[in-house]
């Protein structure tokens, strides 16, 4: 995957985790993706340009904001622990990596019974 990623590819991304789910509690213009109910992506996909923010360990997070400039602190969300994406600034990779890496620890901070239900094929 080359280029920057299309809100469609975005929104195909969050939804290829494992349980994921994309709901509106914000309105019809923001998409959340949650897992066993706990949000790790929202984006308002029609947005120019594409954003969207993404759950990030806090250590990992200043150092993402030092590398890139398209990574701010979240955007309205908890600061510490959320990362703001500007989607065609960073290659598909790299927004990919930050996707999974907001999923995993949205999963690994679940209880134990619901983390196991998600590991099974």
């Amino acid at each position: 995957m080359s280029g920057p990623l299309t809100p469609r590819r975005l929104k195909e991304l969050c939804l290829e985790q494992n349980a994921a789910v994309e709901d509106f509690p914000f309105g019809p213009e923001v998409s959340v993706f949650k897992v066993a109910g706990k949000m790790f992506a929202l984006s308002d996909l029609a947005a120019d340009p594409l954003k969207v923010s993404l759950k990030c360990d806090p250590d990992e997070a200043v150092r993402l904001r030092a590398e890139y400039p398209a990574i701010v602190p979240g955007y309205h969300l908890n600061k510490r622990h959320w990362n703001t994406v500007t989607v065609p600034e960073l290659p598909a990779r790299t927004v990919r990596e930050l996707v999974e890496d907001s999923y995993d620890l949205v999963v690994a901070g679940l209880p134990k019974a619901e983390r196991l239900r998600l590991d099974r094929p």
